[in-house]
Parts: structure tokens; sequence; C-alpha cells
């Protein structure tokens, strides 16, 4: 099984790179072979191959939906349509990305931890205290999750 973790933001505008401040610490951990750990920054169609190639793909990503800051939210999308409508502005060619693999019928299963942040703020290479608290539980979530799949477990939802 291939298991693509995968953190998507853009860390020069603060808590909207949460996706890739916690693949950071995902990828100081050692792995099983299968499992690959990618800092996928502001998402671009180079991501297709790596996402293609995974049977499961596990997301991270920050989303403006009104819940408090560091709420995280375990979401199975299909489509784009299912995903959060507020996204950050860089998951608009990220959905169309996932969209494309039901045209080249290759459909991975995806797993998105959507991070709840407020609204942008400026430029900022720091995370907030609330999304900075909530990385150790979002990594602990990803672990479980990964673990559950390779042993042939339905993840548990949160």
């Amino acid at each position: 099984m291939e298991i693509l973790i995968l953190g998507i933001g853009n860390v020069l505008m603060g808590d909207e790179g949460a996706g890739v401040h916690a693949i950071r610490l995902l990828a100081e951990k050692k792995w099983p072979p299968g499992v690959r750990v990618l800092d996928g920054g502001t998402g671009s169609f180079t991501l297709l191959e790596p996402m293609q190639n995974a049977e499961h793909i596990i997301m991270i990503d920050a989303t403006i939906d009104g819940q408090p800051a560091g709420t995280v939210t375990r979401l199975q999308p299909r489509f784009s349509g299912d995903y959060p409508r507020a996204l950050t502005a860089h998951d608009i060619g990220l959905k169309d990305l996932l969209d494309s693999f039901y045209l080249l019928g290759k459909t991975p299963r995806v797993t998105l931890f959507a991070v709840s942040i407020e609204p942008l703020r400026e430029m900022d290479l720091e995370l907030s205290a609330p999304i900075a608290a909530c990385l150790p539980e979002l990594v602990r979530h990803i672990e479980d999750e990964v673990e559950a799949l390779l042993a042939g477990r339905e993840p548990a939802p949160d």
C-alpha cells in the first residue's frame, strides 16, 4: 500500500502554512516502506505524479471555516465539491487536480485533516498560538490514521 502524507500551505502567510508546518514535524519521524511524506507547498499540477501513485492520500491544510482556530476536522472528500468551501486560495488548483484523477481513471482515497484558522493575517513566518498548540495532536491523529491503514483497519473517525 502506498500512502502519501501531503502538507499544503503557504508558510509566508502564518497560519495558512499549517499543513507545511505539520509535514515538517511528520518528516522527522521514521515511517515504514510505502509511506511518503511530502511538502506540497501551495499545491500545483507538479503534485500529480506523487498523488497519482498513492492508494491513499492524507492531506493537511488550513481552512477558514468559522470554527475556533486550532480545531482539526477529519474529512473524507471524494470530489472537489466535497471539500470545505473555505479552504485557502491555493486549494482551487488542488481541487482541480483531485478531480483530474477521476478523468484519468485513478481515484486514490483521500483523507483531509483541515486545520481551522482565522481569516488571513499579514505576512508572517510564525504560527499563532492556537495553531502551534494543535500540531502535536494533529501529528498523533495522522500517525493513528497511517497505523490503521497499514493494519488494514478503517481509521476511526474523530
